[in-house]
């Protein structure tokens, strides 16, 4: 009990309480599973300060998170696309309200200045709004009815390709992260995303938002630990259709493309990006580089004189 004679606004004893610190864990199949393997590591801030326990993922873990993305692929890729840019667009609002929390931990994982790291998730934000504007307006730019000679309808449209692996760029922890998920999932593609190794914490914290933000379980799955590891795997699962290797070296890219290829998946090689350019706009190439165009052919009926017959 506090001491009744003594002024709280004059008290200066040690404060008795005793912080409660966060434990971070995966996100997959919108559940909030440990690592399979029980293992985690330290991540420190850039002075080298301990700032958390962060997961150390396995490979099963990768499985697991292939199938829940798997499972979770029909349902997502089936629903209207002005449905996911509703869903897209309640991320947006979630990470709104979480503001400080997010700047906190791009200020410690980036050692930027406060207003340097709130620029940095202002941008986020907005390029989650941005995405969900394109959701039902790439088919128009990428697809369409095609001239063709003879009595038929030729229209091609862009499905989604599936199952894909992202590799989060390792330095710009939160907007570099959303710049290569967000187009993934506006296309109505799954995703296992692979948090950048060193600063892997506001990646973990993005999976808190997804959970409470309409965005089905299993449609974003979120590993971290050490890249090189988690990824030989995925990239070799036969089960995974494309992989974006923005956030590996130029050795690791290599051998996860060689890898990428026993299945024919879509490889969308790294570039290298510093964290001014992820503030451009990105354009489209990041969701056509994870769409397939279908195209179908349909008689029209007879043409005569008088015209189709339709």
């Amino acid at each position: 009990m506090s001491d009744p004679r003594v002024d709280p606004r004059h008290d200066t004893r040690p404060d008795p309480r005793l912080s409660v610190f966060k434990t971070y864990k995966l996100y997959v199949g919108g559940k909030f599973p440990r690592s399979e393997s029980g293992r985690v590591y330290e991540v420190s801030d850039a002075k080298g300060k301990w700032l958390a326990n962060a997961p150390l993922s396995s490979r099963k873990d990768a499985r697991d998170a292939v199938v829940a993305a798997r499972k979770a692929f029909g349902g997502w890729a089936g629903a209207t696309a002005y449905n996911r840019g509703q869903i897209l667009y309640r991320v947006a609002e979630m990470l709104e309200g979480r503001k400080e929390q997010f700047v906190r931990e791009v200020a410690d994982a980036e050692g930027l200045s406060k207003p340097k790291a709130t620029a940095q998730v202002d941008a986020a934000i907005d390029r989650w709004v941005w995405y969900a504007g394109w959701t039902d307006k790439i088919a128009q730019v990428v697809g369409g009815g095609n001239p063709v000679a003879g009595p038929y309808f030729n229209l091609s449209s862009p499905e989604p390709t599936g199952v894909v692996v992202v590799l989060a760029p390792q330095e710009s922890s939160f907007l570099g992260l959303v710049s290569v998920l967000a187009p993934v999932i506006a296309t109505g593609n799954t995703a296992i995303v692979i948090a950048s190794e060193k600063s892997p914490l506001p990646a973990l914290s993005l999976g808190e938002v997804l959970a409470t933000s309409d965005v089905p379980g299993g449609v974003v799955n979120i590993l971290s630990g050490r890249t090189s590891e988690i990824t030989p795997s995925l990239a070799a699962h036969q089960d995974v259709n494309a992989i974006d290797l923005a956030g590996a070296d130029e050795a690791l890219a290599k051998e996860l493309e060689i890898a990428a290829a026993d299945n024919l998946k879509r490889v969308l090689r790294p570039q290298p990006v510093d964290n001014a350019e992820w503030f451009a706009t990105p354009g489209t190439e990041r969701m056509t580089a994870f769409l397939e165009t279908k195209t179908v052919w349909h008689p029209t009926g007879a043409l005569g004189t008088s015209g189709s017959s339709y």
